[in-house]
């Protein structure tokens, strides 16, 4: 009887030792080996990225023998930190400084793939026709995420409503203005509450995406538009370091790149937005 009890214990012990270094040896297998089955899922602002990425499903996906899930996300946070736990395979929305800002902050390891459009940042009211009409004292609304906000302060600069103090980057506030001649105020909102807030601002800077899926026309609603000449905030795919070579990510990268996907971009967007290859 103990000598059952001891053969039956050393086999159960050799049976959980193997189990354990078989899980052990599956983690291993399953952390420094990336699984390419399945659809390639992209994480994307509603407008213009998924309509975009919707597009290529529809029209060019099956013939290039891809496979693509497009999950829309209406926030600048989910979508990167998403793709770096796994969540989805990718995203679509947002620029270099951006990115660059988040992953010093939230210490992700999100690259970028491809730059495929630009989406000119501009000024918008629904109480004056021109930049000169905005009044002394004035509220302008601007997103409040750091490269966002610098970008909207930057781009009131280049107009002479505001000068900003030499070395402002990319993290510039209100704090960094130095010359203000028309006493402008500035009411930090996120990115996408700014074309809700037209009826109570004078004036808001808003991102392209969420302008346009505001139903304004960045060609020919703002006031002001960014300039797309050397323009450092062009959008582009992205996934967490490591899946650059995802054979789905390679196949979506050349699509997005695509003549036809060009067209569909001027076409669609008439000039607000801007394919950034040729």
């Amino acid at each position: 009887m103990r000598n059952t009890a001891k053969i039956t214990t050393a086999v159960l012990a050799a049976g959980a030792l193997t189990l354990g270094l078989s899980a052990c040896g599956s983690d291993k297998d399953s952390s420094s080996s990336s699984d390419y089955s399945g659809p390639l899922i992209v994480a994307a602002s509603p407008v213009p990225h998924a309509e975009i990425l919707n597009f290529i499903e529809k029209n060019l996906a099956k013939k290039a023998g891809l496979d693509l899930e497009v999950k829309e996300f209406q926030d600048y946070i989910v979508p990167n930190t998403a793709t770096e736990d796994g969540s989805v395979d990718a995203n679509y929305f947002q620029n270099q400084p951006y990115l660059d800002d988040f992953n010093k902050k939230r210490g992700t390891h999100i690259v970028p793939v491809v730059t495929v459009h630009l989406e000119p940042l501009g000024l918008y009211s629904h109480k004056v026709k021109s930049v000169d009409a905005l009044k002394s004292g004035a509220t302008v609304a601007v997103p409040n995420d750091a490269v966002n906000e610098a970008r909207a302060l930057k781009l009131l600069a280049s107009k002479g409503l505001i000068t900003l103090k030499d070395g402002a980057g990319s993290e510039a506030t209100p704090r960094d203005i130095s010359k203000n001649p028309k006493n402008l105020k500035f009411k930090e909102l996120e990115a996408a509450q700014t074309p809700r807030s037209l009826d109570d601002v004078d004036a808001a800077v808003i991102n392209g995406n969420y302008a346009i899926s505001s139903g304004l026309k960045p060609a020919t609603d703002a006031l002001v538009l960014e300039a797309a000449t050397n323009n450092p905030y062009g959008n582009f795919l992205a996934v967490k370091k490591g899946n650059e070579n995802d054979p789905r990510v390679k196949k979506l990268a050349k699509l997005l790149t695509s003549p036809e996907v060009k067209k569909f971009i001027e076409d669609k967007y008439a000039g607000s937005v801007i394919p950034s290859f040729k």
